[in-house]
């Protein structure tokens, strides 16, 4: 089951949110004030959990039953986005997405990076810019292939302790030869027809894409 954690920051229009998660069965937590990207896209969380520090009005909560609204006080070991990740995790989802934290506070922005470094990941992240895709020569999601606008800028970093080892299609540059190390990163790469697909031999990858342009209809490629 797909499992969605909605943060507070920069994310994508509703319109965009609609048409990734259509015809999806996902189970849906707002992390604080993530609550306002979800309820704007039309989607109620199934649980709520944070500070609510962020949260433009506490009166959203009412609507919902109280054993799904999770308050933590604002001294606390891990974000409000770890704690609704976590969540996710523990209703046995195996594939998450993350949709908004863009933009704001650079410790968030680098705390949410974090997490595609851990031993289990997120597979996509949403920003109101961005669409960042997650692939893993040791997991299901070995390969991605995308349709983006002509000429779109496709960059790719690393991620984990290597080694890596990537094979690409349709871009200007391709990643095949490459010897990739910690620090290293193919940055501003290009998609000259429109469409490209990269696929990790070895290790795993963060490939970002711009959001702009970016076909929404159901699915995930």
């Amino acid at each position: 089951m797909l499992g969605v954690v909605f943060t507070g920051g920069e994310g994508p229009a509703a319109a965009v949110i609609q048409g990734a998660l259509k015809d999806r069965d996902a189970f849906i937590v707002a992390a604080d004030s993530g609550l306002q990207k979800a309820e704007s896209a039309g989607i109620s969380p199934d649980l709520i959990v944070g500070d609510m520090d962020s949260l433009d009005d506490t009166a959203r909560l009412a609507v919902y039953p109280p054993q799904n609204v999770i308050r933590h006080k604002a001294d606390k070991d891990a974000t409000d986005t770890e704690l609704a990740f976590s969540l996710v995790l523990e209703k046995g989802c195996d594939e998450v997405w993350i949709i908004g934290g863009g933009g704001g506070r650079i410790d968030h922005l680098f705390g949410i990076r974090s997490l595609f470094e851990m031993d289990i990941f997120p597979r996509r992240w949403i920003t109101g810019f961005e669409d960042i895709h997650c692939i893993d020569a040791a997991s299901g999601k070995k390969e991605i292939s995308m349709n983006v606008d002509t000429g779109s800028i496709v960059s790719v970093f690393p991620l984990g302790i290597g080694p890596w080892k990537a094979k690409s299609g349709g871009l200007k540059w391709p990643l095949d030869d490459l010897r990739w190390s910690r620090g290293f990163f193919g940055l501003s790469n290009v998609a000259p027809n429109g469409q490209f697909s990269i696929r990790a031999e070895a290790g795993r990858f963060m490939v970002i894409v711009p959001l702009e342009g970016r076909s929404y209809g159901g699915g995930n490629n």
